[in-house]
């Protein structure tokens, strides 16, 4: 590309080598979190949708959306009667489409209407003169129609209305638009079509494109929602956030806050509602009659008299209903304070006009062997993929789909290879595992059918079952063998096991590996002497099994009737004060049971949390619990100000000592002097930054030093003060495992260091950027924070795969940190598909038998010798194997 050209792109810097040779073009297939945007779908991301809308388009059938009926062509006179059951005397122009939302000036355009005998054009809603000079920009997209006829409706005007639809019909290419006029300027477009019309409903369809069924474009999207599916709308449940209260005791919690004339008047209001129908305050929410429900919620249309009985109504005669009142007040109201208490009563909710479809629903009138496109999306892969092989297509529709088809069931298998079948097609990106969103990619990639390329995967087997894992590693055999090169970044004892070349680093972590250990086919590792990789898959170093499993204390934390997802009304029981994995295959609903029912819960619960929790019935025992922790793999900051000494607060604790020394007492310097975040302390050439972005345009943006301080952050009388010969700059620089000696006599900065090389973070700088960790490294340094607080001995610790970025070692020394907090008599739930951490839990709640419809149950339960004994557990089968070597 051009340097011109270049600036537009992502820029990636040069690494810092003197050479590299033999190297081909190279993907990045990363293990990352996809991105936040709403409109990414797996269906998009995997362009599975994009040859869906191109199928539907070309071989759907559309239907009526109000009868159902299949659509067939209007003939010109049966678009004359239509048009004649406008009222008589209405105005109305008979206009012919030529050019829909597409992007030009379109001069010849206006030149072909004016050689076809037509004085007039709209553009983009607005009548005009063709002999006049109409300038459009080119960057935006228009909408061109011919008129060709201005009259009133009159049944004596048929003979010319039918001359006149005939010709914009030829015009329109068997389009015609009639724009009806109504008073004060106001006008309805009406389209009528020689394909496609319902002839009993009078709903007529332009010829179906592909963009018609995309949700990311006006002409497909819902008009509700704009394609989002979803609405924030006032939620019912938060309105009524406990239906076992009454209406007298405020079960309408926005109606009992507020003044006292306020909830007064709402409640003499309601009071007068009960008494007309019949219904009492003192009943339980929960216990009143549906209609009544819908009513308090939504109000009634009939006319309602004011509460203090002076003949007037209630809001122009009808009761409101709270779910009104609070979206009137929403829009009306000036008051951000109002707006944000309001806004505690709203969620996210599917769009009431779509129900989460997305599209408009003549899209959804379009079906392929009875089923539309939103019924496809939302079948899991597997049962999609079986959906398209028995297909029953006519020969026509066979030779115009055969290609769009093929290329479906190639990508639909590719999915199916990497352990994806659970998957539904409308899932979004956003909530897809790092895993996932990586095996997503690779299938993508498979699908190109690409040789000669280097693919470079960051631990593909990240929230992978042993069971799919043999599905993955064929698929990266099958890439290898198409003549394409794969490095694998990976721990996964497997995966090893399987490569061609393997190519160990160490000895150790951080500043003590950057070496190559050994490098070669398996049996070159395995002989070596200096890889720990090699002493764990040979044997010589093993992860052990607790000499005793803990036993249940007889409290449990029980989760009845979970439905949410694909969970199949499930109750499960969890053990408290034990070391808990949820197991099973991929898909199998652990996610869902763990994160968005019981912690959800939990958190509306314990902290008033407002994320709505999962389908479910109800949760017992949470009596039980003080505190709920999760400690997960998001970023532990998003800017490079961030590092693990402010995250876990030893900072704090390390600015202070220094504010204490004699140099700081003497200069009257405070803790805030020793943070680069404020003014003071730190250099303010680079604003505590260390360097400086200096940006390049073309090029990669170039950082360098700061000629100031020279990388150290702060200015040098702050520099001059020193512990132990240690400045402040040189205490960020050091890894945790220095500065634990360094503070050794210092008790609270000590701690804090000892779980951090506790969870195996001894080799990372207290001031590394936190953008530079890792998701697995990121989770340990939340998991070391919550160590370094005092526990109640009644804290629920939630950890979602846990292992992800750990070496066998490092596994080992997670594993210690867990079964302390267990042995505090807290408890550890981990959902992990790892068996060295399996093996070595006190209880496992094992989720099947498959993954999407086919999971959803609990296969099993108990310990890790109790589950090898259930034939129907992927995770029992597996385990038994590595039991077996214990």
């Amino acid at each position: 590309l051009s340097a011109y050209a270049r600036q537009f792109l992502e820029q990636l810097q040069k690494p810092d080598v003197e050479y590299i040779e033999g190297i081909s073009p190279a993907i990045s297939i990363e293990q990352r979190t996809a991105g936040s945007n709403p409109r990414s779908t797996v269906g998009t991301q995997t362009e599975i949708y994009d040859y869906l809308r191109l199928l539907f388009a070309r071989i759907g059938r559309p239907h009526c959306y109000k009868c159902g009926r299949e659509i067939s062509r209007q003939s010109p006179e049966h678009i004359v009667e239509q048009i004649l059951k406008i009222p008589k005397g209405t105005k109305i122009h008979i206009l012919s489409p030529l050019v829909r939302g597409r992007k030009g000036e379109f001069r010849q355009v206006f030149s072909d209407i004016r050689r076809g005998g037509f004085v007039r054009a709209r553009v983009d809603k607005v009548v005009y003169d063709v002999d006049s000079q109409i300038k459009l920009d080119k960057k935006k997209a228009h909408t061109i129609e011919a008129v060709v006829d201005r009259l009133k409706v009159s049944p004596e005007e048929k003979s010319r209305l039918t001359d006149s639809v005939e010709t914009a019909l030829k015009v329109g290419k068997g389009i015609v638009i009639v724009t009806r006029f109504f008073q004060e300027n106001k006008s309805e477009d009406l389209l009528f079509s020689e394909d496609y019309a319902c002839i009993h409903c009078g709903i007529s369809f332009a010829e179906l494109q592909p963009r018609d069924f995309s949700f990311n474009s006006p002409y497909g999207a819902c008009s509700a929602c704009n394609g989002l599916g979803t609405k924030i709308e006032v939620d019912p449940d938060l309105v009524v956030p406990d239906k076992n209260r009454s209406l007298a005791e405020g079960a309408l919690d926005p109606w009992r806050r507020g003044g006292r004339g306020y909830i007064l008047y709402y409640r003499g209001l309601i009071r007068e509602l009960a008494r007309e129908h019949g219904f009492s305050m003192n009943t339980p929410f929960k216990g009143l009659s549906k209609k009544v429900r819908q009513m308090l919620f939504y109000g009634s249309e009939e006319p309602r008299p004011c509460a203090q009985g002076r003949g007037e109504y209630v809001w122009g005669r009808r009761f409101e209903g709270v779910i009104p009142h609070l979206e009137r007040l929403f829009h009306e109201t000036d008051s951000d304070y109002l707006k944000t208490e309001i806004n505690k009563y709203m969620s996210v909710l599917a769009c009431p006009v779509c129900a989460g479809a997305r599209l408009k629903k003549e899209s959804l009138g379009v079906t392929i062997n009875a089923k539309s496109i939103w019924d496809v999306v939302r079948m899991s892969i597997t049962e999609a993929a079986n959906f398209f092989d028995h297909l029953n297509l006519n020969t026509s529709e066979k030779t115009v789909a055969h290609q769009a088809i093929k290329d479906i069931r190639e990508r639909f298998r590719f999915m199916l290879n990497v352990g994806l079948g659970y998957l539904t097609l409308d899932r979004r990106s956003s909530t897809l595992s790092g895993g996932e969103a990586q095996r997503i990619r690779l299938a993508t990639q498979v699908g190109a059918g690409l040789v000669g390329v280097v693919y470079i995967l960051d631990e593909p087997s990240i929230g992978l079952h042993q069971k799919d894992n043999v599905k993955l590693l064929s698929t990266l055999k099958a890439l290898r063998d198409l003549g394409n090169t794969l490095i694998v970044v990976e721990h996964d004892e497997a995966t090893i096991r399987t490569a061609d070349y393997i190519i160990d680093l160490g000895p150790g972590a951080g500043r003590h590996g950057g070496k190559v250990i050994a490098s070669g086919p398996l049996r070159s590792l395995l002989g070596s002497r200096d890889s720990l990789t090699a002493k764990y898959l040979r044997g010589q170093f093993k992860i052990k099994i607790p000499d005793k499993r803990r036993e249940t204390n007889q409290k449990f934390l029980q989760i009845w009737g979970a439905r949410e997802h694909n969970l199949k009304n499930i109750d499960v029981k969890i053990p408290l004060g034990l070391f808990v994995c949820v197991a099973g295959v991929s898909g199998s609903g652990k996610s869902t049971l763990i994160d968005e029912i019981l912690y959800r819960a939990l958190a509306k619960k314990l902290y008033r949390g407002k994320a709505k929790p999962g389908a479910h019935q109800r949760i017992t025992g949470a009596e039980f619990i003080d505190k709920v922790i999760v400690v997960d793999q998001s970023p532990i900051g998003r800017t490079p100000r961030s590092n693990p000494a402010t995250y876990t607060g030893v900072y704090s604790f390390i600015r202070e000592l220094f504010s204490k020394l004699p140099e700081a007492r003497v200069a009257g310097y405070k803790p805030g002097r020793f943070s680069f975040n404020v003014k003071g302390g730190r250099c303010e050439d680079c604003q505590g930054e260390g360097i400086k972005r200096i940006e390049m345009h073309f090029l990669p943006d170039v950082y360098v030093g700061c000629q100031a301080c020279h990388g150290a952050r702060f200015n040098q009388q702050t520099l001059k003060v020193k512990y132990k010969g240690k400045s402040i700059a040189d205490v960020l620089t050091m890894t945790t495992e220095e500065a634990q000696g360094l503070f050794r006599n210092i008790p609270r900065i000590r701690e804090k260091l000892i779980t951090l090389n506790d969870v195996g973070l001894g080799y990372i700088q207290l001031g590394q950027s936190a953008t530079t960790l890792s998701g697995g490294e990121a989770q340990r340094v939340k998991l070391a924070k919550e160590l370094g607080k005092r526990g109640t001995g009644k804290t629920l610790y939630i950890l979602d795969e846990p292992t992800t970025g750990l070496h066998f070692a490092d596994i080992e020394k997670l594993l210690n940190v867990l079964q302390r907090l267990a042995g505090m008599g807290n408890t550890v739930l981990v959902i992990e598909h790892n068996l060295e951490v399996i093996k070595c839990a006190d209880y496992i709640i094992d989720l099947g038998p498959e993954g999407g419809a086919a999971g959803g149950e609990v296969v099993a339960s108990g310990t890790p010798e109790e589950l090898v004994k259930i034939k129907r557990s992927y995770t029992g089968r597996y385990l038994k194997k590595v039991l077996g070597k214990c």
